[in-house]
């Protein structure tokens, strides 16, 4: 170990013939009583002395991390502000880096290669001497607690590294692979293509990012790599070699059984693989670009997101405390249309799902029909689209009916018909949850017309409309107070003076965000009540903002102003709230 490891040993060669025992012992984290016990249960779990005394409950992981710290010389450091020095790990073999139990880290103005056990100097030399190969001096070694060792580990950036291994050679993936395959940190590092390597460690680290969407987007520069977090597209590297693209792009079409000598028209499929005895589900689309084809993945932790819904309220989607008990209210009567509208990823559907979950008590007969049906909901009848197959939302729709339901879910009201049925459901004694795309409450009014549904028997059967966006929390682990400036303010439609005094807030960007300052997500939502006076001016077709004036007169509170609460409480911030909403 050199730099700081030599330094280390200079200073710990005496040290390190202390036992740790008598260095625990003489920090006072366990009575010297104790020694000739641990030794014992050491000795019994053949163990180290440090793990037996973790396992009897004398000391915790950062207390031994500071002993052996104190017995080789070396500096213990806390890993709760540090991120993973991407460009040192992906220098180093994975596989080494957990041999070695260390990770290279930037904490504060220094780097730093941060082991969890400072005996395991061959490794931690075979690593030292990969990054003194590469012609970069290799940071001095410190010591952490062996769980923050590995959670910075488990962050460590697979795909970054397969980059960087890909783009040493080119071999064309021809072999189909089972779909249902595993997927570890192991079987990359096993695959002798780069290809294969580059698509599964994509994969591999998506999953472990938060991330919906994988976006492959073929460029004149080369492939480039996308992650959509929390509603946002974040780049991922540098592109992938132009020489590769179609190659990677081959890969996926095989994964998903579609046909790889097809490049001119676009192709959909999906595939599945276990990831940690985990089944997880990816939805492929293909499309043709100028420079050759574009590939997008979404993925579907169905596992996960079938507890989440199992238990899915409400009170977990950011709803005001008005908005969710006036919400309450509607999905609870008997009869009516419940509207949901906003743009595609705005969590229309996810909304429904809390809804239906609330009222289904066992007692009526829910039935839901969607393109595709992606989460399974207990004790719910679903039927997915298939226009293939002729099965559309309209057929689907009468089918239903037949089957004596209280209450529906239609995914999308996408076209006159499907239209008239949910209504005609709706006004002869069903519940009808139901999603639109339009940018505001006021605008389903003209969608509908558009359609050429007659606005009496529409707002007839309509018991609100919610008009949806997702907005980004801060990260709570690098909250800041922010400085934003007057023009800002203005910018944003607000008086400065208005919020004079107030104090907002922003995340600097840590490894819980990945570095993006916004950590999840939650729903604001715009209702407009349809109540007689709404009805009588929307029948009668009064402009839109005649109706708008009403609905506020009404109490009615707009996507902007309870956005602009929630930056104003330091959930989110101005910059955010710009991207989701008008500004008034």
């Amino acid at each position: 170990m050199t730099q700081g490891n030599s330094q280390g040993n200079s200073q710990g060669n005496s040290q390190g013939n202390r036992k740790i025992g008598e260095i625990l012992a003489g920090l006072g984290y366990i009575g010297s009583y104790a020694i000739d016990g641990v030794l014992e249960r050491a000795s019994a779990d053949k163990v180290r002395f440090g793990e037996a005394a973790i396992r009897m409950g004398l000391i915790d992981e950062r207390r031994l991390a500071t002993a052996l710290a104190a017995q080789f010389g070396l500096e213990c450091v806390s890993l709760d502000d540090a991120r993973v020095d991407e460009e040192t790990a992906g220098l180093v073999p994975m596989e080494l880096l957990h041999r070695a139990k260390a990770v290279p880290v930037r904490r504060g103005g220094g780097n730093r290669i941060v082991t969890s056990d400072p005996t395991e100097v061959p490794a931690l030399d075979e690593i030292t001497r990969i990054i003194e190969e590469h012609g970069t001096a290799c940071p001095p070694v410190a010591v952490a607690a062996a769980p923050e060792i590995e959670r910075l580990l488990g962050r460590a950036s697979a795909s970054t590294r397969a980059l960087k291994e890909a783009a040493g050679g080119l071999e064309v993936f021809t072999d189909a692979e089972d779909a249902d395959s595993v997927l570890s940190i192991e079987k990359i590092a096993e695959d002798s293509s780069p290809v294969v390597k580059l698509v599964d460690s994509i994969v591999f680290d998506a999953i472990g990012k938060r991330v919906s969407d994988i976006h492959l987007e073929t460029t004149y520069d080369g492939l480039a790599v996308k992650y959509r977090i929390d509603g946002v597209l974040h780049k991922v590297g540098d592109p992938v070699d132009k020489r590769l693209s179609a190659s990677v792009i081959s890969r996926i079409k095989v994964m998903s059984d579609l046909d790889i000598s097809e490049r001119r028209i676009p192709q959909d499929g999906r595939f599945k693989v276990k990831v940690k005895a985990k089944t997880i589900d990816f939805r492929v689309s293909i499309m043709p670009s100028i420079h050759g084809e574009d590939a997008v993945i979404r993925i579907l932790d169905k596992e996960h997101l079938t507890r989440e819904f199992s238990e899915l309220r409400l009170d977990g989607l950011g709803f005001s405390e008005k908005g969710m008990a006036h919400l309450r209210r509607m999905i609870r009567e008997p009869y009516g249309m419940i509207l949901v509208t906003g743009p595609t990823g705005s969590g229309k559907t996810t909304t429904l799902y809390a809804a239906l979950s609330e009222i289904n008590t066992g007692e009526d007969k829910i039935i839901t029909i969607e393109d595709p049906v992606e989460y399974q909901l207990k004790g719910i009848v679903q039927i997915a689209v298939n226009e293939k197959k002729g099965l559309t939302f309209a057929r689907g729709l009468r089918s239903m009916l037949r089957h004596d339901p209280d209450k529906i879910m239609v995914g999308e009201i996408r076209d006159a018909e499907t239209a008239q049925i949910a209504i005609q459901a709706a006004l002869t004694g069903h519940l009808v949850f139901t999603t639109v795309h339009a940018n505001n409450v006021f605008d389903v009014i003209g969608r509908f017309i558009h359609m050429g549904i007659e606005p009496y028997n529409f707002v007839t059967s309509l018991n609100c409309i919610l008009a949806q966006r997702l907005i980004r929390y801060i990260c709570p682990a690098c909250k800041n107070p922010a400085e934003v400036s007057e023009k800002t303010l203005g910018e944003s439609g607000i008086r400065t003076g208005s919020w004079k005094g107030k104090t907002l807030y922003e995340g600097r960007g840590c490894d819980e965000c990945h570095n993006t300052g916004y950590r999840g997500r939650k729903a604001i939502v715009e209702l407009l009540d349809l109540t007689d006076e709404i009805r009588d001016l929307i029948a009668s077709k009064q402009p839109i903002s005649v109706i708008k004036k009403k609905a506020v007169e009404e109490g009615m509170v707009s996507l902007r102003q309870i956005a602009l609460e929630c930056v104003a409480r330091g959930e989110t911030t101005l910059k955010e709230i710009n991207r989701v909403t008008f500004v008034e």
